[in-house]
């Protein structure tokens, strides 16, 4: 909201124009003959008051530009009033003085005012009464109250509403900042999630695209049996990786994702493979049907697994197998073990001493590593005896 064009624009404009208004309330008074001398003196030329009046109006107009002149300058115009008798306007002008000083002066200058005023208070009571012989002479210190000690606590109390106003701004804009690091943090995290889940299904399923797609251009002299046996692995692995990566795409936009739903076939798709560690023996016959030899064993009594356990153990062991496939020399061991507290995945393969395969870059070795520590669990990756060994270890127990 605009102030009004008799305010003037900005802090200067405003100052400028309350420090004109006190004046001419002053000259008002003066012309008026309101202005009485406090302490009548009849030899002072009424004129001689309008200097301090004028110089009091000055410390209002420099309230916020510069607090310690002001009251300076204020103090210093009302003493030479008071000293010539005291004037009316002057005293009501001083107040304002006073109040900005407190509102808009450093915290050193508010507390000694405080003290400064309560002192004169009590100190003109005091002489009041002793003055006087009686109680009623403690109205002696009632000017001082009403002209100097509540400016000055109206001042603080105004001080402190602004300044707990600004603070609970500073904590609301904080708070808005946590916020938006947390929302940020979150979209980080989800764009991370969906990228180990993309790489996890596009490596597994293009890689068994790739090889026996390469195996039908280099090897000559295939008969018919071969090439159709590799292009039904071909259309195999394509049609279960775009059906993963549909289901992976759709799941979030469901309102009620959470829920269990139908399987169904859309677009022609079959309905993707569960990615859950007890439909490991499908995953291992896709492997298998890409020309890797593996061989699996279990240790323990397989059991219910948690949500988050269940998948990262099946793409650590789907990843691991895709390597295998992709570097290794035909062939690669797959052990599961269900232990107390904990599910534990190795997958160990030779490694080609030609250094050939397919390229990669590292991701999968990444994500794996992620998904194990996101649980808590433990990951390790390397040659070990001549072979490549996958291990992780992921608690199974809540609260861990």
């Amino acid at each position: 909201m605009r102030p009004p064009p008799w305010l003037g624009s900005g802090t200067p404009g405003r100052d400028l124009t309350l420090a004109g208004a006190s004046l001419a309330g002053g000259l008002v008074l003066y012309a008026l003959g309101l202005q009485p001398q406090i302490v009548p003196h009849p030899d002072v030329p009424p004129a001689l008051f309008l200097p301090p009046l004028l110089a009091v109006c000055v410390a209002v107009g420099l309230r916020r530009a510069a607090p310690r002149t002001s009251l300076a300058v204020g103090t210093g115009a009302l003493l030479v009033d008071t000293a010539l008798g005291g004037s009316l306007g002057t005293v009501l002008v001083y107040t304002q003085v006073l109040y900005d000083a407190c509102v808009y002066g450093p915290p050193r200058l508010w507390r000694w005012l405080l003290r400064v005023t309560v002192g004169l208070s009590l100190f003109g009571a005091v002489v009041g009464v002793l003055g006087f012989g009686q109680w009623r002479g403690v109205a002696v210190g009632v000017p001082v109250v009403l002209a100097g000690l509540l400016p000055v606590l109206t001042g603080i109390s105004v001080r402190q509403y602004r300044d707990q106003a600004a603070a609970e701004r500073a904590r609301a804009e904080q708070t808005a900042r946590l916020v938006e690091l947390d929302r940020w943090q979150a979209v980080s995290a989800e764009r991370a999630r969906m990228a180990r889940e993309l790489h996890d299904v596009v490596a597994n399923h293009l890689s068994a695209v790739a090889i026996h797609a390469t195996a039908v251009l280099s090897v000559p002299g295939l008969d018919r049996g071969q090439v159709e046996s590799a292009l039904r692995v071909i259309r195999e692995s394509s049609v279960q990786g775009l059906a993963e990566m549909r289901q992976m795409i759709e799941l979030p936009r469901e309102p009620n994702s959470g829920e269990a739903r139908e399987p169904a076939v859309a677009g022609g798709l079959p309905e993707a493979v569960p990615a859950r560690l007890a439909e490991v023996d499908r995953l291992v016959d896709r492997i298998r049907a890409a020309g890797l030899a593996v061989r699996v064993r279990t240790d323990g009594t397989p059991g219910a697994l948690p949500v988050g356990v269940d998948l990262a153990a099946y793409r650590i062991v789907q990843e691991s197998l895709t390597n295998a496939l992709k570097h290794g020399s035909g062939e690669a061991e797959l052990t599961i073990a269900y232990r107390p507290g904990e599910v534990v995945v190795t997958v160990a393969n030779p490694v080609r001493s030609d250094g050939a395969g397919l390229p990669g870059a590292g991701a999968g070795l990444i994500g794996m590593r992620e998904r194990a520590t996101l649980l808590d669990g433990r990951f390790t990756a390397g040659p070990q005896d001549g072979r490549w060994r996958v291990h992780a270890a992921l608690p199974t127990r809540e609260g861990r």
